[in-house]
């Protein structure tokens, strides 16, 4: 397992956290989604077998930008 701690911009509330643990959750091999955004970050626990190109793709399609 792997801890990732990533940067999304574009969250301003708890409902767009949730439609980022909503998008992230579709994803096999995450076990826990925390994501703040007041903080610009969500951090999760992951199988190390999970893509950060999958993670990335997530966010991104949930209207969210990550950021390197």
């Amino acid at each position: 397992m792997e801890r990732k701690t990533i940067s999304v911009t574009g969250m301003s509330c708890n409902g767009c956290e949730q439609n980022v643990k909503s998008a992230l959750q579709n994803i096999e091999g995450i076990t826990r989604i925390d994501a703040d955004h007041e903080g610009d970050t969500v951090e999760l626990v992951a199988e190390d077998d999970v893509a950060d190109d999958d993670i990335e793709a997530a966010i991104e399609n949930a209207g969210y930008d990550v950021e390197a």
